[in-house]
């Protein structure tokens, strides 16, 4: 496929699907940011996220869990560590009010905590040359950027503090421009991607590349998984059980538990969450989540199967939205072969 630069009115996600894979796409970020700020703030994550800050260094960013009181998922979220600042930002949905609430519920000392700061904002691009993008924001080579490093931005826009972090959701090269000039910021990142064949891309495209790379609770949320179900349990400390916040109420999830599972079934086929899973006319899980359908070779479905069927490669049945059996396969992500795997920054 070639990716075309379309004006935003014609584009498909099936187009931003093509722009993704082939060369780079761009998106505004609308999650809502957190700012802290303290000497304390790193024993503060320590008392809620999944994982210690100890070994955390600075302009680095990390996915994190955090959980419910019940030991549940809360939100994934990106934790950058900035200069004299960390930063939150959610993958996975979470409002500025519950994000607020949820922090609030610890009572920090000694931190500043600011939900949505005034001014800030966030723009990503993402895609198999999304590296020739950034490197128009750094006066370095851009290889020099490891993936999870953050590096200061001078070149992003006049007068603004904008921070560059090499991190991605789709599988494909990734960055990250954090700024206190977020449109403008925004208009120079849709200039330089244009400059490269891309252009900027809708939810659903960027959706199902996430699915497809094993991220697809980023947009399904986690509709009340333990940790188990969701897959999620790599993500949890599991030495550190009654140091932080919902530790006490973790179960580890064992090889007979049900599982989010990925499965595929034909184009067009689509399902309503909650409709049953078969195997010889036996229940065996549940729909949770039907992936965007902007890949035109297979539709992708999230599951919950019972023990063993999330194995791959199990041929399985459900009836779909217009009442009809529809085979569908379980399958391993990532689904596709990210072109970034095989295409070198230059």
């Amino acid at each position: 496929m070639t990716a075309t630069t379309l004006a935003p009115a014609d584009r498909t996600a099936t187009d931003d699907y093509a722009t993704l894979r082939t060369a780079v796409g761009a998106y505004r970020v609308t999650a809502p940011l957190v700012r802290l700020t303290g000497d304390d703030r790193l024993t503060f994550l320590d008392g809620f996220l999944a994982k210690s800050a100890d070994y955390v260094e600075p302009d680095t960013v990390r996915e994190v869990l955090a959980l419910n009181a019940d030991g549940t998922p809360f939100a994934i979220l990106l934790h950058f560590e900035i200069g004299d600042e960390s930063w939150l930002l959610p993958r996975t949905a979470a409002t500025a009010d519950e994000l607020g609430a949820y922090l609030a519920q610890f009572e920090p000392s000694g931190v500043t905590v600011e939900v949505s700061p005034e001014g800030w904002g966030a723009t990503a691009f993402e895609g198999p040359t999304a590296w020739s993008v950034a490197a128009a924001f750094v006066d370095f080579d851009i290889s020099g950027l490891t993936l999870h490093a953050v590096t200061e931005s001078t070149d992003a826009a006049p007068g603004a503090t904008a921070h560059l972090a090499r991190v991605g959701s789709t599988g494909e090269y990734g960055y990250l421009l954090l700024s206190d000039a977020p449109q403008a910021v925004h208009e120079a990142v849709l200039a330089a991607v244009a400059e490269q064949g891309g252009a900027e891309v809708g939810t659903d495209a960027l959706a199902r590349m996430q699915a497809e790379a094993g991220m697809g609770l980023y947009d399904a949320g986690f509709g009340g998984l333990t940790v188990g179900r969701a897959d999620v349990a790599w993500m949890i400390d599991w030495n550190r059980i009654g140091e932080f916040h919902g530790s006490d109420g973790l179960v580890a999830p064992t090889e007979s538990d049900a599982r989010l599972t990925a499965l595929v079934a034909p184009v067009g086929s689509r399902f309503t969450p909650g409709t049953p899973l078969t195997a010889a006319g036996r229940q065996v899980g549940t729909v949770l989540h039907q992936a965007p359908a902007a890949n035109p070779e297979e539709e992708l479905v999230l599951t919950l199967l019972d023990a063993p069927f999330w194995v791959p490669g199990l041929e399985l049945t459900a009836e779909d939205e217009a009442g009809d059996a529809r085979p569908l396969r379980t399958a391993t992500l990532p689904r596709v072969i990210a072109r970034s795997l095989t295409s070198k920054i230059a």
